[in-house]
């Protein structure tokens, strides 16, 4: 697979939203219409994607004028509707709650979602405290890396082309992040709370790591999700997240941290997690085959955990992911991209698609 574009933005918001949209000019269209085919497929018509992007744009700008300069500047840049920049920084909050209000596609009509590992000192043979994932999404989605500062941080990330900032990266402070989608039956577009991916942004321009997983933690979120932490100075955590509560879990001794797409233990948090009832097993079957991959040996290499990420035990429901040619186009997934970052170090390495197709590309701060 091609090695994602790397842009090194400059200036105020604004301009480096306009150096992102010029630069990723056609990505950002074919986000654009992969997202509202998406969105559709989900449920939702033409009249409630304008409504929700406009609730969403209003949020974003009441919530942080950098991260709203950032999507102008894209949307000037792209030559798209800010609308349509509006439905793509709050995409997630637009699927997923339409995937629980219309209940389509099935459960077992969408293979999607990630796996999330890291650890500290003791964790791994380099030393010092990595994380990664392999992130699972729709065929069809372009990306990109970022690279920025802010004051004196530099941050480098991965984006989808047309979301601001990033979701899954690493900056100059040692803090690093990845993601993990979650589902539960209270969650709700119309709550008004930080979109998430304003929260991944200023998780990636965090100093520490209680600053970073405070940002996980604004007040109520209206869809579940889960922030996959790591900190050079202080170790591992990830935060859970729901309208009806959050939890943070931090790694400790010399196992790994593994984190899928349900909740470790919903009864603590009172979270029902009605999507699951109806057979969706992939979760389950990725956290715990990670967990007994990163078991077998200790200190971890790079090699072998690298083996793991590309593990097809389990077919369409494993961790190295390819789309099913028999399910529809539209809702075929793979392993998008695969990342590796050592914090200390401040390497992002990846591949830009399933993980055995390729060798890992590094790119440092």
């Amino acid at each position: 697979m091609t090695e994602l574009p790397l842009l090194h933005l400059h200036g105020s918001p604004y301009r480096q939203g306009v150096q992102h949209g010029e630069q990723l000019r056609e990505a950002i269209a074919g986000n654009v219409a992969v997202y509202r085919s998406r969105m559709l497929t989900a449920g939702l018509s033409e009249a409630d994607l304008a409504e929700r992007s406009r609730r969403y744009l209003g949020l974003f700008t009441r919530e942080d004028a950098l991260y709203r300069a950032i999507m102008d500047g894209i949307a000037d840049g792209s030559g798209q509707n800010l609308l349509d920049i509006a439905l793509l920084n709050a995409r997630y909050e637009l699927l997923y709650s339409a995937w629980s209000e219309f209940g389509r596609p099935t459960a077992e009509g969408l293979r999607s979602e990630c796996t999330s590992f890291g650890g500290a000192d003791g964790v791994f043979a380099a030393g010092g405290t990595q994380i990664g994932q392999n992130w699972d999404w729709f065929t069809g989605v372009e990306g990109a890396l970022l690279q920025w500062k802010h004051g004196d941080t530099t941050v480098i990330g991965f984006t989808e082309a047309g979301v601001a900032g990033a979701k899954i990266g690493l900056n100059s402070a040692g803090i690093g992040l990845c993601i993990n989608g979650l589902g539960a039956s209270v969650d709700d577009w119309r709550i008004d709370s930080v979109p998430f991916h304003l929260r991944t942004w200023r998780i990636l321009q965090s100093g520490t790591l209680p600053e970073a997983i405070g940002h996980a933690l604004a007040p109520r979120p209206s869809c579940s999700a889960n922030f996959f932490m790591g900190s050079a100075a202080a170790g591992v955590a990830t935060v859970e997240t729901s309208p009806g509560g959050s939890r943070v879990i931090y790694q400790d001794g010399t196992a790994p941290l593994v984190h899928a797409n349900h909740f470790r233990d919903p009864d603590l948090l009172g979270v029902h997690q009605s999507w699951l009832e109806t057979g969706r097993v992939s979760t389950y079957h990725r956290c715990e085959r990670m967990e007994t991959l990163l078991a077998e040996q200790s200190p971890l290499t790079a090699e072998h955990l690298h083996a793991a990420m590309r593990d097809h035990v389990g077919g369409p429901i494993g961790l190295c992911r390819h789309p099913v040619e028999t399910d529809p186009v539209e809702l075929q997934t793979h392993t998008a991209l695969a990342a590796h970052l050592d914090l200390d170090a401040g390497r992002f390495s990846y591949t830009w698609g399933p993980p055995c197709e390729s060798e890992f590309t590094t790119v440092s701060l």
